[in-house]
């Protein structure tokens, strides 16, 4: 019995069905992010979203996320073509913001309607085959890294916006991937400064970070192991399905399922 308060605090004050709730979440977003470089909000945040809510999970997301993806940027961050990654994050320092203020102050149901929508969208026209011709250009490069701020700021899903600019190129899976991985890494600097000053951090946080953070990393190494063994046709249809399901998952008209 002495040890329950010990429980309680590692959990964040959660019961065991709910922290295994969120931890089952954190593992499948954990393999998404370590095989394609992106997906972790896509499938944490609606799924955590229902149980724990978004201010809390979108920080927990950030945090563990930020520590467990390390061990992803030294390969990525030598391959990816860092000018590409800074000219979109000039674009995230305006949307991060705007997004986390619309975190603390907006009504949450119409921003996941609004952001599973787009995800919808998004995944339409890569599906239609539609591609870039020659390097993007600066402009559309920061409005893409703007629209992906703002989902990131306001739900941790800023990846489709950059899915949709990057992986709908012709470029090789490793390039793509590595621009993913470089571009959310500077984000994520951009978005811890911006929770900071928001409010959204607490200490309470950091104990749920522990045992949602060890399944996540550990997955996350795995989904890195099983995209070194799949080629360029099934990455890329992975990452579709893997929007699809995020996207539709994170529609509020499910939420009774996960409560």
């Amino acid at each position: 019995m002495q040890y329950l308060p010990l429980l309680a605090m590692l959990s964040g004050g959660l019961s065991s069905s709910k922290l295994a709730f969120v931890i089952a979440a954190a593992a499948l977003a954990g393999l998404s992010r370590g095989f394609s470089g992106f997906g972790a909000a896509l499938i944490f945040m609606p799924l955590a979203s229902a149980v724990i809510g978004p201010q809390v999970a979108a920080p927990v997301l950030l945090i563990v996320d930020a520590v467990a993806a390390l061990s992803l940027l030294p390969d990525a961050w030598g391959k990816a073509d860092k000018t590409r990654v800074f000219v979109m994050a000039a674009g995230a320092v305006l949307g991060i913001p705007l997004g986390t203020a619309a975190l603390v102050y907006l009504d949450r149901i119409t921003m996941r309607w609004l952001i599973s929508g787009v995800s919808c969208a998004l995944l339409a026209l890569l599906i239609s085959g539609w591609r870039y011709h020659g390097r993007p250009r600066t402009l559309a490069t920061v409005l893409v890294g703007t629209m992906s701020g703002l989902f990131s700021g306001a739900a941790g899903a800023g990846g489709p916006p950059v899915i949709a600019y990057w992986l709908g190129g012709a470029e090789p899976r490793s390039f793509i991937r590595a621009n993913i991985i470089a571009y959310f890494a500077v984000a994520t600097v951009i978005a811890i400064a911006s929770y900071s000053l928001g409010g959204l951090f607490a200490w309470r946080l950091l104990a749920l970070c522990l045992p949602v953070g060890a399944v996540y990393a550990l997955a996350l190494q795995l989904g890195a192991k099983f995209f070194r063994l799949s080629g360029d046709t099934s990455f890329r249809w992975v990452s579709y399905a893997l929007i699809a399901g995020a996207s539709i998952g994170s529609l509020p008209v499910f939420d009774q399922i996960f409560r």
